[in-house]
Order: structure tokens, then sequence, then C-alpha cells
């Protein structure tokens, strides 16, 4: 509008300022040509105006339906990864940047059919990049190099991608890998000025270990040597490719004598009055460690009143530091919790009798209900639930003693991801809304089983719901069994 304003203030004043043209009717047809190209550019302002609006109705009427989609079941949409992505994207961006609605794709379509694009790769490769998380990075921006390598038309180059990937892969520690990739992104652009001072800083690295591998006189250049060359990351996890494995589901099998021995079975309590007549249903779910489930042991309506508590209270899941014994975030814990008194309410209490009755062991000295909820991407890495012997006070002021057993209600289904998963042995236990898993952290000496180091994977489509009650060992002196024949 601004040009087309400008054109008529520059050509109509002219026009005016000659009041001789009238007498001129030569003069006077130029004047209907111009006025008629004043028109035409009208008419394109208004048609580009038009277009601009129908595409901004369009984004709106997109944007509408899937509110309405995902208004209907907002934890089931955003639930998926992808759509909560995207949430967070729009927001965060896309609202504020209508100028590229030609060039982006604002609609999320149907829940599982919803994609990630390069871009979407790209940015998160980026963000787990600052955040020296290298290990993602390199997962991240691998993807988006295989979109690009199959076609997908996008904003985002290779090399753009390849300067992230080849220096995230370095960061890792596989020299070789990353020489590669550097010399593929010089084969795109030979003149750019990182690769080739990377290219030249990796191939001097590699000639220096060179030499360092000829002197066997230095075992810990040797050990570095081939750290470097097996791709240890910086936040490297000792059991890291096996607890993804499980994570995806690629559990280890059991012999079929092993599994001859797990049973499922009806369990009173120990004869105890309220299971007599009604009796739950346990299973085995593995060996060693011991690690039971037990089947439609909460119901819909606790499980609404236990999140209905928690909700409100839930706060950032934390750990306890080894070394200053302090409350701590941390990026291997992503998770929100609450903490729930029995005093609280009389579903709370119930639970945790219920607990105490079918375990056989006190609850007075547990730790209060932990009630955690998972959104996507939540997950907590391998870790023990007990205190080892380097953390002689990590439960030094609550004056119980060691976590002797852990008790997890599943309060949900979930759609994708999110298993309880035991690296050390190749167990996973799934999440199955209404049952909850038992197992045992120390053994009767008291020393800690380390086989019960576990994680809980990363909820990749869905929503996940637990509570856990932490078992201690005062108060057990004269109820534990010696062996785990009452669970039997």
């Amino acid at each position: 509008m601004i040009w087309c304003i400008l054109v008529v203030g520059i050509l109509l004043p002219q026009s005016l300022a000659h009041p001789g043209f009238f007498t001129s009717i030569g003069q006077m047809t130029d004047l209907i040509h111009t006025e008629k190209d004043l028109v035409t550019s009208l008419k394109d302002y208004i048609k580009a105006e038009e277009d601009k609006l129908e595409q901004i109705k369009k984004w709106a009427e997109k944007l509408d339906r899937l509110t309405s989609t995902a208004t209907k079941d907002p934890e089931g949409f955003v639930g998926h990864p992808v759509n909560a992505f995207k949430l967070m994207k729009r927001l965060n961006t896309e609202w504020s940047e209508l100028e590229n609605l030609v060039l982006k794709d604002m609609s999320d379509g149907v829940k599982h059919k919803s994609f990630l694009t390069v871009e979407d790769c790209f940015e998160l490769g980026k963000v787990a990049y600052t955040e020296a998380d290298y290990y993602h990075t390199e997962l991240w921006m691998e993807q988006a190099l295989r979109q690009l390598d199959e076609g997908e038309v996008s904003t985002i180059d290779k090399v753009s991608v390849l300067d992230y990937l080849s220096y995230a892969v370095y960061q890792q520690g596989d020299l070789d890998k990353a020489l590669l990739l550097t010399k593929k992104l010089l084969e795109l652009d030979p003149e750019h000025q990182r690769a080739n001072g990377n290219l030249k800083y990796f191939e001097y690295i590699m000639a220096k270990e060179k030499d360092a591998n000829k002197s066997a006189s230095d075992d810990q250049s040797d050990q570095k040597t081939t750290l470097k060359k097996k791709g240890v990351a910086v936040d490297y996890l000792p059991e890291r490719q096996k607890y993804e494995m499980l994570c995806r589901g690629e559990g280890i099998k059991m012999t079929p004598r092993r599994q001859k021995k797990l049973f499922c079975r009806y369990h009173d309590g120990n004869r105890n009055p309220k299971f007599i007549l009604a009796p739950a249903k346990q299973e085995d779910e593995w060996d060693k460690p011991r690690i039971i489930r037990f089947h439609d042991i909460i119901s819909d309506a606790e499980i609404d009143i236990v999140k209905d508590l928690a909700k409100p209270r839930l706060r950032r899941a934390t750990i306890s530091n080894p070394i200053t014994g302090d409350l701590e975030t941390v990026h291997y814990r992503i998770s929100k919790s609450a903490w729930l008194s029995g005093y609280e309410n009389p579903v709370v209490s119930r639970l945790n009798m219920r607990i105490q009755d079918l375990t056989g062991l006190d609850v007075s000295t547990a730790e209060e209900l932990q009630v955690a909820n998972y959104g996507v991407g939540g997950q907590y890495e391998p870790h023990f639930d007990f205190a080892r012997k380097d953390e002689p006070d990590a439960f030094k002021e609550l004056g119980t003693g060691n976590r002797i057993a852990t008790w997890l209600f599943y309060m949900s289904d979930v759609s994708a991801g999110g298993a309880t998963v035991f690296p050390e042995v190749g167990a996973s236990v799934w999440p199955k809304k209404g049952t909850a898993v038992f197992w045992y952290n120390l053994f009767a000496s008291g020393e800690g089983d380390y086989s019960t180091r576990h994680a809980a994977c990363p909820v990749l489509v869905g929503n996940k719901w637990v509570s856990n009650k932490w078992l201690h060992e005062r108060g057990q002196e004269f109820r534990r069994p010696c062996t785990l024949s009452e669970l039997e």
C-alpha cells in the first residue's frame, strides 16, 4: 500500500503542477494511461494482500482443526512427541514469523502420522549441542542427514549438518569418523574455513596417536587411544548400549530352563485375612534378581485420587548428591514428582497397608509414597535405589537404614516406551495400568544387590504415571524373611 501511495503522490502532484495539461489532448491521454497503470498497481496490491490473507486464513483453519482435536484429549495429543515438539516450536517461533507461511507447513496431521522434518531434527541437534550433549547431537544430525540423502527438500543443507555432526563425533572420541565426515563436508564446500582447520587438527592428533601407539612404555596413552577409537562419550554410561537396546524392546531372552521356574500364582499375604477370600495375583517377571508383578493391585478410582492429590504438588524430580547430600536436578532424570503421606488421605493409607500386607515388610519406616509423571522424553537413566558403600550418609537423616526393597505401582499404560529395565541382567518390565512390581535391593546379609541397577526408559508416545514406595531396613528385624519364600 505504501509504495502505491508513493507512486500516486509522485505522479499526481506533477500533473496538478502543470495546468496546461488539459489544453493538450495528447498530454491528457498520457494521464489516462498513467491512471490505468495506477489502477493495475492497486489491483496487484489487492491481490497480494488477498493472497496473504488467504494464506493466513488457511493457516488459521488448520490450527483451528488442530486445536479442536488437541482439546478433546490434551494428554493424548501432547503424549505424541512430534505433536509436543511442534506445539512448543509454534508457540516459541512460528507465531512471530508469519512471513514464513509460504515456506512452512503449519499442519500437524493425524496423531500417528506426524513426522519430523530435516529442520526439526537439525534444531533438536543444535539444542543438544548447546548443552554439550554430543551423543544426542550425533543422533539428531545423522537423522537430518539421512532425510536429506533420501531427497527431502529443506532449507538446511548438508554442509551445516556435517559441520555439527563431525565435531559432535570428535567430542565423543571417534576421531576416524570425525575425519571422514570432515572430508565429506569439504567435498561439498572446499573453502569451508572451520572444516579445513579441523581437518589439519584431526590429522595432527591422529599422527600423534600413531606415534604414541608405537611406544608400548606408556600404558596410559595406549588406554586413551583405545578409548578414543571406541568412541567413548563424555557422559559415558558403561551399560548405555544394553540400556537403549532394552528400551527398544530388544531384551535378553531367558533359557527355557530358567523360564520354567517362572510362575503365576495367587498370594494371600501369608494368610492375611484381607487376601484369603480375594488373593492377589502374582507373576514372576524375572528370577535373579527376583522381580514380581502384582496384577489388578490398584483400582482406577484409587489411581485417580492419587493423581489428583499429586498434580498440584508436582515439581521437577531431584536426586540426592552423594557428596553433599543436597537435592538437585540432573539431566539424566527427567520427570516431575510429588510425595504423599498416609495421614493425608485414606486411599494413600490403604495403599501403604496393602504394600505391607503383601510384602511382609513394615511400612512405618518407609519413605512417603512418591508419585511421578513422565511426559514425552521423560526418563531416569540407570541408577541404584540403595546406598552403596561409598555413600554411607545417604539416608542418615532418615535414621531408618538402607532401602531394603522397592515397590512400584504403574498407574497408566504407555503407548510407546517407558519400560523399567535392568541392564545388568537384561530384564525389561513394561508398564501396565493397575499392576505393581516389587524387588529386594539388598541381600539377606544387608549387602547391596548390584544386579538391581535399573532405569526408566524414555517415554516415546503417551504419558506415564507411577508411584513408588521405598522400604527401609529399620523395623524389619523381626518381619523380614530370611529368604523370599514368603512371596511364593
